[in-house]
């Protein structure tokens, strides 16, 4: 990955919870810089407690919005006008934004259609439109860090998924063995980064989703794959078992 990377974190602090944020900043290091760091919502409400506790130790900036009017979501506008000038007034090279709201999807395909990328981070309520519009989209309760033993034994469920779990999910199953198909070479084996880029290209799935870090060590607990280590064992090749 290039590491000078530069990317804009615009977190929607009104649908997502700030537990989160230590795993989405680690998880968008693996892939460049974030230079910019705002986050949007009433700082006068009391529900923003835990979000003003994370501001100065992740040097995020707050962005005031006043609630003007009932029913109107004054911190969606803001995003998305922070966006829209960060996109033609910045040399941004990928957007990431934190929310659970279905709202920002115009906005994704918008940032989408200029040729940059876009990771969502939302919780597991995200509607499934903003999910896929995502070149990554990450459910942030796999990232939330234990903060005392009673959360840290609420999050149990969601430990890595299972052998028998990851091959009962039919979607993942025929994504995989799509991917593996398409990136295939003539001797049938294809090489995990293809594998990999293949399904960023076409899917906002993340390993991460199921408990894992790596593309590699879900391919090996679903076992549904050939491996082979090349280049010294530094290079992961696979194939369909049942070709």
């Amino acid at each position: 990955m290039d590491q000078d990377k530069k990317i804009a974190l615009l977190i929607d602090c009104d649908n997502v919870s700030h537990k989160s944020i230590e795993g989405v900043i680690n998880e968008l290091s693996k892939y460049g810089k974030v230079n910019i760091r705002h986050a949007y919502g009433n700082w006068k409400s009391d529900s923003m407690k835990g979000w003003e506790e994370k501001l100065h130790p992740y040097a995020i900036k707050p962005i005031q919005q006043f609630v003007y009017t009932t029913g109107k979501n004054a911190t969606d506008a803001a995003m998305i006008i922070d966006a829209m000038d960060l996109l033609y007034t910045q040399k941004i090279d990928a957007f990431a934004l934190m929310t659970s709201d279905s709202d920002f999807t115009p906005l994704v395909m918008r940032i989408l259609s200029n040729g940059i990328t876009v990771y969502g981070f939302g919780e597991k309520k995200t509607p499934p439109p903003f999910v896929k519009a995502c070149s990554q989209f990450i459910f942030t309760e796999n990232l939330e860090t234990a903060e005392d033993e009673e959360y840290k034994s609420s999050k149990n469920g969601n430990s890595k998924k299972s052998r028998n779990e990851l091959r009962g999910d039919t979607g993942l199953v025929k994504l995989l063995r799509t991917a593996v198909e398409q990136s295939a070479g003539e001797d049938g084996w294809s090489h995990l980064g293809q594998v990999g880029q293949y399904i960023s290209n076409n899917t906002s799935f993340s390993p991460v989703n199921y408990g894992y870090k790596k593309l590699g060590e879900l391919i090996r607990a679903c076992d549904l794959f050939q491996i082979q280590m090349r280049n010294e064992n530094s290079v992961m090749y696979i194939k369909d078992k049942k070709n």
